[in-house]
């Protein structure tokens, strides 16, 4: 499997959705970063990935110039020299396979902040360290699924990104003026590979919390099922003014067992965005992520290769909603999908 930062880089994926800031207690639209820990939790991850490998603040700004290709060169090398990586070089000459040099050839550096992936880092922790949005890094990077960063690769950072001073980047001193979206999970929790090792395969019981690089199923095929059965409590898109949920919420009793929708692999389970509390997601492969919150028990892990049909977790009332529910989320590419059009009828 190929690594997102690797060359060649891929089309910039379509923007990131933008969620409101506030959500009624029944629904989910807001994706505000909450640090309170969700009390009854039980199982998930201990410490998600973002927060294990401390981040070596090393950001160089660049300054834009040509650059006259002489015999011998190559791109990586280029890139290497200039600060920028050969990610951005190829991005900004419109570079493609198999990117042969010319001796003579002008190749333009573009200006920037750019900050060398070490390993572990990720994307989280990476945006956290600079003050920045992990969705415009994506952007401007173009990175593509499966969103795992390269040891060594250059990320360009947004113009508004603080440069850190030089050294490990203590996480939690920045993270109040931090948002955390299901996005920026999906996207940027894997920690950064070097570029021979390869992420790990799903397995049906990890023994230990997996912290490496996640490897995404092959391209999901089938069908989604009911992850429990229940009355709609609200429904897909606009529920008030400013208000959108970016899935369904379904009445459950506390304890009612959560379902996986389909095969795949958790890409995270545990309670660090506050809205959500209880929170699972699972990777099927093919663009498709399926999400469940408000989990009063979960009793899978990342890494953990799932079933349709598997228990992932209980239902519950955590995060901010008053009774026993399940938020419930497909998303396709990164944009939620209405779960009604992709559930059987019932």
């Amino acid at each position: 499997m190929l690594l997102a930062g690797c060359i060649p880089a891929a089309p910039a994926p379509p923007a990131r959705p933008v969620a409101p800031t506030t959500a009624p207690p029944s629904s989910q639209g807001s994706f505000d970063f909450d640090r309170r820990p969700v009390s009854n939790v039980v199982g998930g991850d201990a410490r998600p990935t973002w927060t294990l490998k401390p981040v070596v603040s090393n950001a160089v700004r660049v300054t834009a110039e040509a650059y006259t290709v002489r015999p011998g060169d190559t791109l990586r090398a280029i890139g290497e020299m200039s600060g920028a990586g050969s990610e951005a070089l190829a991005l900004e000459n419109d570079l493609t396979p198999p990117f042969t040099l010319h001796p003579g050839q002008q190749l333009r550096i573009p200006a920037g902040l750019y900050h060398r992936v070490g390993a572990g880092e990720t994307g989280i922790s990476i945006a956290r360290a600079y003050g920045a949005e992990w969705g415009e890094i994506i952007t401007i990077n173009a990175l593509a699924d499966p969103y795992i960063l390269r040891v060594g690769q250059r990320l360009r950072l947004p113009s508004d990104a603080r440069a850190a001073p030089p050294g490990p980047v203590n996480v939690s001193a920045r993270a109040a003026a931090f948002t955390l979206a299901i996005d920026d999970i999906v996207t940027g929790s894997q920690p950064a590979l070097a570029e021979s090792s390869r992420p790990t395969a799903g397995s049906a019981a990890p023994r230990q919390p997996v912290t490496t690089a996640i490897a995404a199923p092959a391209a999901f095929t089938g069908r989604f099922a009911w992850p429990l059965n229940g009355p709609i409590l609200a429904r897909f898109g606009p529920l008030a003014p400013g208000k959108i949920s970016d899935g369904i919420n379904i009445a459950a009793a506390a304890g009612t067992p959560i379902r996986a929708t389909a095969d795949g692999v958790v890409a995270y389970a545990g309670d660090q965005i506050g809205v959500y509390g209880g929170l699972v997601l699972i990777n099927h492969g093919g663009g498709w992520v399926s999400a469940y919150g408000h989990a009063a028990k979960i009793d899978v892990q990342r890494g953990q290769a799932v079933r349709t049909g598997d228990v992932i977790g209980r239902a519950g009332a955590t995060g901010q909603v008053q009774t026993s529910q399940l938020h419930f989320q497909l998303r396709k590419n990164r944009i939620p999908i209405d779960p009604m059009n992709q559930l059987p009828p019932r």
